[in-house]
């Protein structure tokens, strides 16, 4: 007679096993997300940070090759540049641009008559008049809705005009208004998300005249109170010399700076990330801390210096 050995019927896993393999699993899950969560942050960063980098450099390399051949004349009474701070400044109803120069001045402009030069499009002359502006509105028809965004302009005058209209002009402003309408035409959009510019002018200054020993005084062009405050919300060149209602800093005089030097000029601008752009339209309360935090984790900063040679 034969015995037949008994095996014990398979059985599953128990409820405590599943338990525990659903919560290993679980932890797993949630380790792979946070993982992947922080990898696609990083990578959306690093290329908002790239389309902020690349048109930061080609807005601030574009004003800086005007500044580079920037003419001026000694002798006369003409105006020659002229830096403001806009008033009121860019932005809607629910967040306004910090700073935003408004600047006119003449230069010997290599795009001038689209480029064209020494062709019969070339009517002449090599003095250029150039604005730049901040502004707030769709960069595509120029209104302003829900595309609306903070958008450099520059707007070029040929030669030919620059000379018979704005040239030996006592103030660039005024001269310059007929152009103005023209500044958001869609051909003269820079760049756009740049929540702030401003422009630093970098002033030598002698204070005893017949010496040779002499100092460097930052002017910037910003908003805020001119006395005392290192700040002027109006800047000007002059055939005659430096042009500003009062002197920035206690320790230089208004009459030294006129007779000073525009030895360099420092571009400065903040750059918004597209997504924070987004949130930018929608909200409503981004002031004081909210909105330094804001800016800390969505805007870029930038800077350039300019030698100014022939001042």
């Amino acid at each position: 007679m034969k015995t037949f050995r008994s095996h014990p019927l398979r059985r599953g896993f128990t409820l405590v096993e599943l338990l525990i393999a659903m919560a290993i699993t679980t932890i797993i899950a949630s380790i792979l997300i946070s993982v992947t969560v922080v990898a696609v942050d990083s990578w959306n960063r690093s290329r908002a940070e790239l389309r902020a980098a690349r048109q930061a450099k080609f807005m601030v390399d574009s004003i800086a090759k005007d500044f580079e051949s920037l003419v001026t004349r000694r002798g006369n009474k003409f105006e020659w540049l002229s830096a403001k701070t806009a008033a009121p400044l860019p932005g809607s109803d629910r967040q306004k641009s910090s700073n935003a120069s408004k600047l006119i001045f003449f230069t010997a402009a290599t795009d001038r008559y689209e480029g064209k030069i020494s062709t019969p499009d070339d009517k002449g002359g090599d003095v250029s008049c150039v604005a730049y502006d901040l502004q707030f509105k769709d960069p595509i028809d120029g209104g302003n809705g829900n595309f609306s965004t903070f958008t450099l302009n520059r707007l070029l005058v040929n030669p030919d005009q620059a000379f018979g209209n704005l040239l030996g002009q006592t103030e660039l402003e005024p001269a310059f208004l007929s152009y103005q309408a023209q500044m958001i035409d869609l051909k003269n959009f820079v760049c756009e998300n740049i929540f702030q510019y401003s422009v630093t002018f970098h002033v030598e200054v002698t204070k005893n005249p017949g010496t040779t020993k002499a100092s460097i005084v930052s002017v910037p062009v910003s908003l805020g109170p001119t006395v005392g405050s290192g700040r002027v919300i109006d800047f000007r060149i002059l055939g005659s010399g430096i042009e500003l209602a009062e002197s920035p800093s206690a320790d230089v005089t208004i009459d030294e700076l006129k007779a000073g030097r525009v030895a360099a000029v420092e571009i400065s601008l903040t750059v918004i990330s597209d997504f924070g752009m987004l949130q930018l339209r929608g909200e409503r309360n981004l002031i004081g801390n909210a909105m330094i935090k804001f800016m800390a984790k969505n805007s870029f900063q930038y800077s350039k210096r300019v030698e100014l040679p022939c001042m």
